[in-house]
């Protein structure tokens, strides 16, 4: 049956979400704005904001160094054990530490020393650019300093069949007992392909590999069991759908049973054990504490909690609801207005496979996505070669920004606006 198109059936839709009142918690500073991009950045939640002058006035204001016995040194642990709740572990395998990259590097390192004698690294070219730098650039360390007889590390990329959904058969074919690691994103950064962790993780592990997840676009958004389904380690962002802020520190997880057996590369004071005893050897502390390096960012942590406990409040399951039934009817407009217009679905048209953002193509893609922003008043983002991804933040987002957009969308293309942006392609998109 075909989706109803008029402006009133997504005000019906809007009337009748159960999380609509989510939306007053945070800040629009533009009310005409339509922001599609909360998977890139997630909006500011009101409460943050007033966590930000509490802690700036009051506690490093008025408590200065007395505030690291009043909540900051704890920190990472008390964040992390929430995001835990997000993302299916238990409260003490998780903390919130450094960059997702450099979480990443250090999980790669610890993953890959343990399982010492097994040369093969396992991913898709699905995987964010970044996260393969990082797995590159672990390998060249770890190989400078292995014998020469010992057999060197190699990053062994599966391509997917559409550039669309993850290679499942064939990276499952790929897992053999030469294999150290697979590493994957959860939810694909382009697509929004979601893969089947608990089967990833069984076949992993049935050839004696160890999985790493990215979770940067899932958590908060897709639900997540990583204790449930057998992973061993996994990393994320909180400045995506958690709405911890612009270059928030990010999370990682590392199985309960993992923790004593993997070593942080990167050996810092704040992963010491007892590290007011200012020993001058380095002994790892029990537990995940140890891949703390530095001191931690509280300024930019703390902010990250506030987002956390609005996705809490609101419940995971109500929120994958609601994306599900937002991308879906995303994907209907998309059909009946955009697809005569040569919009290509970029994304798993399964909800099932699908994370919270959708992907659609054209070939004049670069030149529609600069359109929406500059003419339009429409945040999405564009990933080459032909990705507008438009991102569905749950949370804050309403089925009549989704209709606007596509309109605008419409519009544009109609009416050639982007034929003005063909050859400006900005620094970031």
């Amino acid at each position: 049956m075909p989706i109803r198109t008029d402006a009133a059936y997504a005000a019906e839709l809007d009337a009748r979400d159960p999380l609509a009142h989510f939306r007053e918690r945070f800040v629009f500073a533009d009310d005409d704005l339509i922001y599609l991009d909360g998977n890139s950045l997630g909006r500011l939640p009101k409460a943050s904001a007033k966590r930000a002058e509490q802690l700036v006035r009051e506690e490093w204001g008025n408590r200065l160094i007395r505030g690291w016995n009043e909540g900051w040194f704890d920190a990472p642990e008390r964040i992390g054990a929430k995001i835990a709740q997000l993302i299916g572990a238990q409260p003490d395998e998780v903390i919130v530490a450094d960059s997702t990259s450099v979480n990443l590097f250090k999980l790669v390192v610890a993953a890959l020393r343990h399982q010492h004698g097994r040369p093969r690294i396992l991913t898709d070219n699905l995987n964010f650019p970044s996260d393969i730098y990082i797995i590159q650039g672990a390998i060249d360390l770890l190989d400078d300093r292995r014998d020469a007889s010992a057999k060197r590390l190699y990053l062994d990329i599966i391509p997917s069949p559409d550039d669309i959904h993850g290679p499942v058969d064939a990276i499952m074919r790929a897992l053999d007992e030469q294999t150290s690691l697979l590493t994957l994103s959860h939810t694909v950064f382009k697509s929004g392909y979601v893969y089947d962790m608990a089967a990833m993780n069984d076949a992993a592990h049935a050839a004696g590999a160890l999985t790493l997840w990215d979770l940067s676009h899932s958590a908060g958004s897709v639900p997540v069991d990583v204790h449930g389904s057998g992973a061993d380690l996994a990393i994320g962002c909180t400045y995506k759908y958690l709405n911890g802020g612009p270059g928030a520190p990010a999370f990682l997880y590392v199985r309960r049973d993992l923790q004593e057996q993997l070593l942080n590369p990167i050996t810092g004071w704040m992963g010491q054990k007892d590290l007011f005893k200012f020993g001058m050897n380095y002994q790892p502390a029990a537990g995940l504490r140890r891949f703390i390096t530095g001191t931690p960012a509280v300024l930019s942590l703390a902010l990250v909690e506030p987002g956390v406990d609005l996705l809490l409040e609101a419940g995971l399951q109500h929120l994958r609801a609601k994306s599900v039934a937002q991308t879906e009817y995303l994907i209907g407009l998309w059909e009946t207005l955009l697809q005569p217009l040569g919009f290509t679905l970029n994304s798993p048209r399964d909800a099932e496979w699908r994370g919270s953002h959708v992907s659609l193509g054209h070939a004049e893609a670069l030149g529609i996505d600069l359109a929406m922003i500059r003419d339009m008043n429409v945040l999405p983002d564009f990933r080459a070669p032909d990705n507008i991804r438009l991102g569905i933040a749950p949370i804050y987002t309403t089925f009549t920004e989704i209709h606007t957009a596509v309109m605008r969308m419409q519009q544009i293309v109609e009416q050639r606006l982007y034929d003005q942006y063909a050859d400006d392609a900005p620094t970031v998109t």
